[in-house]
This record gives C-alpha cells, sequence and structure tokens, in this order.
C-alpha cells in the first residue's frame, strides 16, 4: 500500500474499494445494459474497475466531457449527461454521503430521495390544503444553473470533513461549471463588485449528484423556513416549495423573508408567480392542480401527454417500435396519472388508440 493510500480516511478507502466500486457500477447500469457504452465498460468489467480505483486513490481522477441535449416537457432544459464511467463515481460517492445528509433534511423535502418523490409531494400538499386556508407557492429561477460553487462546496464541507473526498467533490463540481453557462443570466445581488460574473456557478442537469447536491444547496433554506419563520406547513420538490398558513397577512410577510434569504444563496424566485392565493381555488404543484379534497393533471400536461402518446401509437402500427415499448408509454402514464382524477381523462386520451385482440399493423 502506498504512503497516499494509507493516508486516506475510512470512508474514502470504502469508497475506493472494489466492492464497493462493483456496487456502484450495477446500480448506474441497472436498465441501461443494452447501451453501447454500458456494454463496453460491462465488457472490460474488472480492468475498468481497477483502473477507476487507482486513479481515485492517486488522485489522478479526471471527470470526463458531457454530452448534451434538449428536452421541452414541460419547458425547455438542457439536459447534460456524463459518461458511464463517470455515473459509476457518482455513484460510488453519493452511496457514502447520502446517508449523512439524510440524517438531517427535513422529512418535507421530497425530490431524489428514496421513499419521497412527486406523487408523496402531491399527497402531503393536499393534506396541507385541507388543514389551511392560504398558499404561497415559489419556484426558483435557473436553479441549477444559479447553484453558487462556493457556497455549496462549503455547506457540503459541513458534514463531509474528509480532505479527500471533498477534492473529489471539487473535481465534479468544477467540471460541470461552464455546462450550463448559456442557460444562466446573470443576477446581482448587495455587495457584488464586476468580478461577480466570474463567480463559478452551475450543476450539470442530468447529474445524479447534481439532484443531491440541489438539496444539500436548499437545506439550510429549508431549515430558514421551518425554524426561523416558524412555517408548519412548508414543502419542497427541487426548486418548487410551497408555505401554507390560515394567514394571508403572514405570507406575504414571509415571501419578503424568504427572498431575502435566498439572496444570501445567489438565488431568486419568479416574482409574478408567487402569490398568496386560497387553497380551495386550487395549487398548480408538479404538473398537477391540487384542492383540498381531489386533484386534477394540468392542462398543458393534458396536451402534452395526448400528442406524445399519438406520436408513439402511430410509431406502433407503422412497425418503428414494438407494442411492448408502445404499452409501456401507456402503462407509464396512467401509473402517473392515477394519483389525481383522471378517469374521465384517460378514457378521452386513450380512446383514440384502442388495440383489440387480432388488430393488425398497417404494412
Amino acid at each position: 500500500m502506498s504512503s497516499q493510500t494509507s493516508l486516506h480516511s475510512d470512508a474514502f478507502k470504502k469508497l475506493c474499494s472494489l466492492p464497493h466500486l462493483l456496487q456502484a457500477f450495477q446500480r448506474a447500469a441497472t436498465g441501461k445494459r443494452r447501451k453501447i457504452d454500458v456494454a463496453a465498460f460491462e465488457f472490460q468489467l474488472m480492468d475498468q474497475l481497477l483502473q477507476l480505483r487507482e486513479e481515485l486513490e492517486q488522485g489522478s481522477y479526471i471527470p470526463g466531457t458531457y454530452t448534451h441535449f434538449f428536452i421541452h416537457e414541460p419547458k425547455r432544459r438542457k439536459i447534460s449527461a456524463a459518461n458511464f464511467r463517470d455515473r459509476v463515481v457518482h455513484h460510488a460517492l453519493c452511496s457514502i454521503i447520502e446517508p449523512r445528509f439524510e440524517k438531517v433534511f427535513i422529512p418535507d423535502s421530497y425530490a431524489n430521495r428514496v421513499g419521497k418523490g412527486t406523487h408523496r409531494a402531491i399527497a402531503r400538499l393536499q393534506q396541507f390544503s385541507r388543514k389551511y386556508r392560504y398558499v404561497l407557492r415559489c419556484d426558483i429561477r435557473q436553479h441549477f444553473a444559479s447553484i453558487d460553487h462556493a457556497i455549496l462546496l462549503e455547506s457540503l464541507h459541513k458534514l463531509i470533513p474528509e480532505p479527500n473526498i471533498m477534492a473529489l467533490m471539487e473535481k465534479i463540481i468544477s467540471g460541470g461549471c461552464d455546462v450550463l453557462a448559456d442557460e444562466y443570466n446573470m443576477a446581482w445581488f448587495p455587495g457584488d463588485d464586476l468580478f461577480a460574473i466570474c463567480r463559478p456557478r452551475g450543476l450539470p442537469i442530468g447529474n445524479l449528484t447534481s439532484q443531491f447536491w440541489s438539496n444539500c444547496y436548499l437545506h439550510s433554506f429549508d431549515l430558514f423556513i421551518k425554524r426561523e419563520l416558524g412555517c408548519k406547513a412548508y414543502l419542497r420538490y427541487v426548486d418548487d416549495f410551497a408555505l401554507l398558513a390560515d394567514n394571508k397577512t403572514l405570507l406575504w410577510k414571509w415571501k419578503v423573508a424568504l427572498k431575502s434569504r435566498l439572496a444570501a444563496l445567489r438565488l431568486t424566485i419568479h416574482d409574478h408567480k408567487a402569490q398568496v392565493l386560497p387553497t380551495v381555488n386550487g395549487i398548480l404543484w408538479l404538473g398537477f392542480v391540487v384542492y383540498p379534497e381531489f386533484s386534477k393533471v394540468k392542462a398543458r400536461k393534458v396536451r402534452h401527454t395526448t400528442h406524445r402518446l399519438q406520436e408513439r401509437y402511430h410509431a406502433y402500427w407503422n412497425g418503428q417500435i414494438s407494442f411492448a415499448e408502445f404499452d409501456a408509454s401507456v402503462q407509464g402514464w396512467i401509473n402517473h396519472v392515477r394519483f389525481a382524477d383522471s378517469w374521465g381523462l384517460r378514457r378521452h386520451v386513450l380512446k383514440p388508440m384502442h388495440i383489440k385482440p387480432g388488430d393488425l399493423r398497417k404494412n
């Protein structure tokens, strides 16, 4: 064992161990083994993992470049995909550090956490809406593009004292510094000088680490809402969050306070959309409209889904995809909207696509 390796922390030694890297590979490869880059990595699996272990232990590991593409649901987003080798490292890292933060995260943070998710966030908001008369719903402008690296690293260091793990995270964070530069509109904050525009910022949308670090970045904000403002009904999903109360004036006061707290994190909200409204009017939340006693799918999501499923239906009849692939799209959508009052919607969307036994594809 080299002297450099002997100085590594126990947590870092575990991160670099072959069993741990093998588990990270298995998680990263789940559902993706048919992809070329995954198959190529698996073809030389032990050689790849040994090489990764050596680079991590010696500090010579350097993240690769990203592949970029855009999605348009519900709005245009630039997705930056790390190569598979780097995704193995992301899984190995997150499995070490996530448990530390899970112990301190508030229960009502729902994104990218085991046992949480979109539908639990919707159910929790509905539970709050039955108890409180008013809601203030906000979302952060250019969230991932705005995350400041210095602030993020400071927040991570509070629970990660190991220099070698921090050094690895700095490499991953700095490696994604420029991927969203063209998506960011400069926001100026009190005390900024001309060099503020040069502050490293941005996390690639699509990275496992980015999703986790987003929660770490906003953890202090969550605590501010719960402890300093004293909001008993608060929940967050990535950059969407809601505060509920029976007092309209109090919610408007909280809006001013939370804007100031977010400014300390170099973040801003869409101010014009952050209005205090009665909960009985329905709350726009994660593609749904949530009422105290029921919920509906947002109209724009219905139009988008109808168009997408029709495309998949025609692709099936034209022989471009299998029935199993088309059926997976339908079942995925049904599984999502079943949490709303959507029986009529499902019949309306799927009726033109009804397939009877014995139907034949067009040649």
